[in-house]
């Protein structure tokens, strides 16, 4: 058994970040993948890492004001947290600096789509240069497309979306199994018990950037993971 959790297709239905509504998982992906990746399996969807090891995954869906980002940073940096923040590409491309402002701090950066729009209601076409577009900034950018891809608007992708990520690259596709519901600014009180009450080890939690309440609920949070002795680490330290 490897160490990787892949989504098993037909779950039950699952609530979505950013906003978006509920929908029901996708079905097993039986179709071959388009070029150039003929070959290749399609991209496993990870919801947790081991739950034997004393770390967790907080990522960031990522778009809004640069101040709120860079606080965010470092707040997190101040606890020795690695982050990992899934950009929006029309995001970095009204934002460059942060691209390297975020790899800078030992933080890493993965794919979120070029405008963040309900991917999985996506054409084939569309899809795939949603990705592609958000994969291209970050090369541009950085030298490298990231390692990950996280649907907009979704918290699983469609076969559909899975053969245009494996397309523009991406061989796995970062989902989560705690939702803080930041985005709905519940407040940090609420923010912090929403992941605190449901992370153990090994656990990928979903969170934004661009919230004021996030950047107030992660001491407590941090240091509610301390007190578990659950690390934060990026999404490749825990799933590699």
């Amino acid at each position: 058994m490897t160490r990787r959790t892949v989504v098993l297709a037909g779950a039950a239905a699952l609530a979505s970040g950013c906003g978006a509504a509920t929908r029901h998982a996708p079905e097993p992906v039986a179709a071959r993948p388009e070029r150039p990746h003929a070959s290749a399996p399609p991209p496993v969807q990870f919801t947790h890492g081991p739950l034997t090891r004393p770390q967790v995954a907080l990522t960031f869906h990522g778009r809004g004001e640069p101040a709120l980002t860079t606080a965010l940073l470092a707040e997190a940096e101040r606890a020795g947290a690695r982050l990992t923040v899934l950009a929006v590409g029309d995001w970095l491309d009204a934002y460059p600096r942060l691209a390297h402002r975020i790899l800078d701090g030992g933080h890493e950066l993965g794919n979120h789509t070029q405008t963040h729009r309900d991917i999985d209601t996506m054409s084939p076409a569309d899809a795939y240069a949603e990705i592609a577009g958000c994969a291209d900034r970050l090369r541009r950018l950085t030298g490298s497309p990231g390692g990950w891809f996280r649907p907009s608007q979704a918290r699983l992708v469609t076969p559909t979306v899975q053969r245009a990520a494996l397309r523009a690259g991406y061989a796995r596709v970062l989902s989560y199994d705690v939702d803080s519901l930041d985005y709905t600014d519940p407040g940090a009180p609420a923010i912090g018990a929403n992941v605190l009450h449901r992370v153990r080890p090994g656990s990928i939690v979903s969170l934004h950037l661009g919230h004021p309440g996030t950047i107030a609920a992660l001491p407590a949070i941090l240091d509610g993971l301390h007190a578990r002795s659950l690390h934060a680490v990026t999404a490749t330290e825990l799933l590699t």
